[in-house]
């Protein structure tokens, strides 16, 4: 098994662990501590723990090699695990949203929900709490090992965090405050669910994107360029076609070269381009070069 898979995986298993402990708190504690907020923020450390079970099941996938079926690999597997958490994220948020409506629609026609207790403000502060530090680990491993499933998963993480301080301020102050506030419980809990819904419309949103094709950003085509226009006896790169394939890149771009030159120092022109290139972002970028002479009047590339 490589380096990478299974840094993914202990980073995965942590966060499940610690998940399944949290969400098991979280209801016991939303029950007992008759709290809205604080079961609303167990389903949604729920759909965490199952987001963990989605990310080690698509990362064993994505780590096969190629094969006569899937000729760039197995990358994207990888990407489409990231769209299904930024969709379970969404369902928990509309969820979240409409219980939390229901709510406040009950308490403004008089029906009070029973107050919480202090077991429910003690659940969602040690939430916050290790959500948190959980978040900043997994964020800076899914960087390192250039995964966007574990970058979505820990932003799953902080979203939790971020329905525990709403969870805090609805249960804290539906106790300090007294019956009449009872409704920032689930006040709270709305609020929060926008917050994830807008998480899980970016992380989605990202996954599509690589699902359709979208060329790389910008300034990564114009490092491209740059790189192969440092080498000599190149010029009038055109036609850069740029995606993303799972962790990796994947580039094709047209070259121009001298006239004179003969098929074997051609070749390792665009050997050295290539080299240069997987310098930059990796072995496993994917690179197609198509060689052309120069024409007698020099156009500019096109990226």
């Amino acid at each position: 098994m490589q380096q990478r898979e299974k840094e993914i995986y202990k980073v995965t298993f942590i966060g499940g662990i610690t998940n399944l402990l949290l969400l098991i708190f979280k209801f016991v504690a939303g029950f007992l501590g008759n709290s809205a907020a604080m079961i609303a923020d167990a389903v949604h450390s729920l759909s965490d723990f199952l987001t963990d079970i989605v990310v080690v099941f698509f990362v064993k996938i994505s780590s096969r090699k190629e094969d006569a079926n899937h000729n760039y690999g197995h990358g994207k597997f990888e990407t489409l695990a990231t769209v299904i958490i930024g969709i379970v994220l969404g369902i928990v948020g509309i969820g979240i949203m409409k219980n939390g409506v229901l709510a406040i629609i009950d308490t403004i026609k008089g029906n009070l929900p029973q107050a919480p207790n202090i077991l429910a403000l003690i659940a969602a502060i040690i939430s916050i709490l290790t959500k948190e530090i959980l978040y900043r680990y997994t964020v800076r491993k899914g960087k390192k090992y250039n995964s966007p499933a574990v970058v979505a998963n820990a932003w799953h993480h902080r979203s939790d965090a971020l329905s525990s301080i709403g969870t805090t301020i609805g249960v804290g102050g539906a106790i300090l405050l007294g019956a009449s506030w009872r409704i920032l419980d689930p006040i709270a809990a709305v609020i929060v669910s926008i917050f994830i819904l807008q998480t899980a419309f970016q992380l989605s949103k990202a996954g599509i994107d690589e699902l359709l094709e979208k060329s790389l950003p910008r300034e990564i085509e114009e490092r491209v360029i740059e790189l192969i226009l440092s080498v000599n006896k190149t010029s009038s790169p055109h036609h850069l076609r740029t995606r993303r394939i799972g962790n990796n890149y994947s580039i094709n771009v047209h070259v121009r070269m001298e006239n004179n030159i003969s098929l074997l120092e051609a070749h390792d022109i665009a050997t050295e381009i290539e080299r240069k290139i997987k310098k930059e972002y990796g072995e496993g970028t994917f690179i197609n070069i198509h060689m052309e002479p120069q024409k007698t009047v020099s156009k500019d590339y096109n990226v």
